[in-house]
C-alpha cells in the first residue's frame, strides 16, 4: 500500500493532483509536470538528509493514487501531509494509509508526536482525521504549534498523535480483527 517515492510514479500522481477536488489541499501545489518531477527530486534527498519521509500510496492494483510525507522533523516530531486522487476518495485509502505510515513512523524512527495541520474549509479531511481513534485535536493542547501555523490568520485546526496512543490504539485493532 506505501513504497517510497520514485520518479517513474510522476505522471499518474501529477494527473491525480490537478484535479480541482484535490489540488488546492496539496501541499505542493505545482502548476506544471516539470515542476512536480522537481518537488518529488527534493523530497528523495530530503529524505535522504533526514529531514522528510515520502511514500506513494498504492491502490490493490499497484497504481500510484497519492502521496503521504512526514515533514519538518524535529525534536522527534513532524508533521503529516496526506493527499489522494479524486477517483479513489471514500474508499478506506486515506485511514489504511495513515495507519500504514503511523506504524512505519513510530516502529522504525524515532518519531513521538506526528501533527497534522488542516485548513477548516476542508471538511472532507476534518472528517476523515476525526474517525481515526488515535487522532486527537490539539489546538488547545499544542497552543505554541497552533499559533505557529496560524500566522497571520487562523485557517487550521491541529491535530496530533502520540506514539504511545497510536500503538495502544493500533493493539486494540489488532486484537479485535482477531476475535
Amino acid at each position: 500500500m506505501l513504497k517510497k517515492r520514485d520518479l517513474h510514479e510522476c505522471h499518474a500522481l501529477y494527473n491525480l493532483m490537478t484535479d480541482p477536488a484535490v489540488f488546492p489541499f496539496v501541499r505542493y501545489p505545482c502548476q506544471s509536470y516539470e515542476e512536480y518531477l522537481f518537488i518529488t527530486k527534493q523530497l528523495i534527498v530530503e529524505e535522504e538528509q533526514g529531514t522528510c519521509i515520502s511514500r506513494t500510496i498504492l491502490d490493490e492494483m499497484g497504481q500510484p493514487i497519492g502521496t503521504i510525507d512526514l515533514y519538518q522533523i524535529a525534536h522527534q516530531t513532524g508533521f503529516l501531509a496526506t493527499w489522494i486522487g479524486a477517483p479513489y476518495f471514500g474508499k478506506g485509502y486515506n485511514a489504511r494509509a495513515k495507519e500504514a505510515f503511523l506504524a512505519e513512523l513510530f516502529l522504525e524512527h524515532p518519531i513521538e508526536t506526528v501533527y497534522l495541520k488542516i485548513r477548516k474549509q476542508n471538511i472532507r479531511s476534518r472528517k476523515a482525521v476525526e474517525k481515526l481513534p488515535y487522532v486527537k485535536l490539539g489546538n488547545n493542547i499544542y497552543e505554541q504549534v497552533y499559533q505557529s501555523i496560524n500566522q497571520p490568520q487562523h485557517c487550521f485546526d491541529l491535530y496530533y498523535v502520540e506514539r504511545e496512543s497510536f500503538l495502544e490504539s493500533s493493539e486494540g485493532m489488532q486484537h479485535e480483527m482477531a476475535t
